[in-house]
């Protein structure tokens, strides 16, 4: 059932990223000559009266398409002359061309907003340092936001969403934790002592026992995680909106920043894709999001669909970001490119995307087995 939610949601954000290109294609006067809910072939589909539009439903149920006149840049576009030969994308003015192109990531962005709103308006987790003034905090608890692999937390069974209530050992306790030094001081005074862990997984409480060790954290025995404390974040219809856009416009710094710099260690030789998720490992996640509530499910689908707009405005052949770049080229010269090479280069873009989309789910289903 998650892996079924998980496609609905994927295809959802594709459809919105599509939507975006066909009504900014709509608005500049290009002809859209389908809008595809899946991927061909055409189960069936409807053409409304007087539309020039028809819309599609596909037999595989991967996202989605539109059918802009000319936006595959062949040679058939080039040279047609119809009644409606002014309407190609090609021959569209040039600010049309990118408003077009740039409409599916903008698309993209916005539903990551309105989703981020809708989590602070129902409760949102958060860093209470990072909560706004005005906020409502609630349930405010020591969590763990990640864990070392092969650390003693790992090892003990921790893992990240558990929240601290207490820490024990033979002769002394931690209770009523109010900052994340707390518990660093309390491990640092016990190092060489065995510590049990009370902890809610999921609202369950339960116990476990770690002893810490030295060389994980510099100079102090440490049992691997890392912490905060963290509250559900409610704010009211308005400012809601306003922190939405705040976290979405953080979201797409940090996933660019991300971006930049794995595809400079790409051109280095010293790329690690094995923190890079595909689609088997986003939906992984994404189960792994449900387990928690709505509130972490909204951040993950505002997360993804942001991903989605930075990944698609990246300038490379074959994604929005690349079709900028032939725009901007063309502007450049005073003319169109020749298809014969926009086409080669889209064809070479979009093989080398499918490989290492193969590539990093092959890793994906060797992380998920082992």
């Amino acid at each position: 059932m998650t892996v079924i939610l998980f496609i609905i949601v994927l295809v959802l954000l594709i459809l919105a990223h599509e939507f975006g290109h066909f009504i900014a294609a709509k608005m500049t006067g290009m002809r859209v000559d389908e809008f595809g809910i899946g991927l061909p072939p055409k189960a069936a589909g409807w053409k409304p009266k007087g539309s020039e539009t028809e819309y599609t439903l596909n037999w595989l149920p991967f996202g989605g398409f539109v059918r802009i006149w000319g936006e595959d840049m062949d040679e058939e576009s080039a040279t047609d002359s119809g009644k409606d030969d002014g309407r190609q994308f090609g021959k569209r003015p040039k600010w049309a061309q990118a408003l077009t192109l740039i409409a599916g990531v903008s698309a993209n962005a916005i539903v990551a907003w309105i989703l981020l709103s809708v989590g602070f308006m129902t409760g949102l987790p958060m860093s209470v340092e990072t909560a706004p003034e005005s906020a409502n905090v609630e349930e405010v608890g020591l969590t763990i936001l990640s864990v070392l692999e092969d650390s003693p937390a790992d090892e003990a069974g921790v893992m990240p969403g558990d929240v601290i209530t207490a820490l024990t050992t033979n002769t002394y306790a931690l209770q009523n934790i109010a900052l994340t030094s707390d518990v660093s001081d309390f491990i640092v005074a016990h190092g060489d002592e065995e510590i049990t862990i009370l902890y809610k997984r999921l609202g369950e409480p339960s116990t476990l026992t770690v002893t810490p060790k030295e060389g994980i954290a510099e100079g102090r025995p440490a049992i691997g995680i890392t912490m905060d404390m963290v509250g559900t974040v409610r704010l009211p219809f308005f400012a809601a909106f306003g922190e939405g856009l705040k976290a979405t416009w953080g979201l797409l710094v940090m996933i660019t920043t991300g971006f930049w710099f794995l595809i400079a260690d790409i051109f280095k030789g010293a790329a690690d894709l094995s923190s890079v998720a595909g689609p088997v490992g986003i939906a992984d996640m994404f189960g792994n999001a449900t387990e928690f509530g709505l509130a972490y499910v909204l951040y993950f689908v505002a997360f993804i669909s942001a991903n989605l707009a930075v990944l698609n405005l990246l300038p490379f052949p074959a994604l929005d970001g690349g079709r900028l770049i032939f725009v901007l080229i063309e502007k450049i010269k005073g003319s169109a490119i020749n298809p014969k090479i926009a086409g080669a280069l889209n064809s070479i873009g979009f093989a080398a995307l499918m490989l290492l989309i193969l590539v990093v789910t092959w890793q994906d289903i060797v992380r998920l087995v082992g």
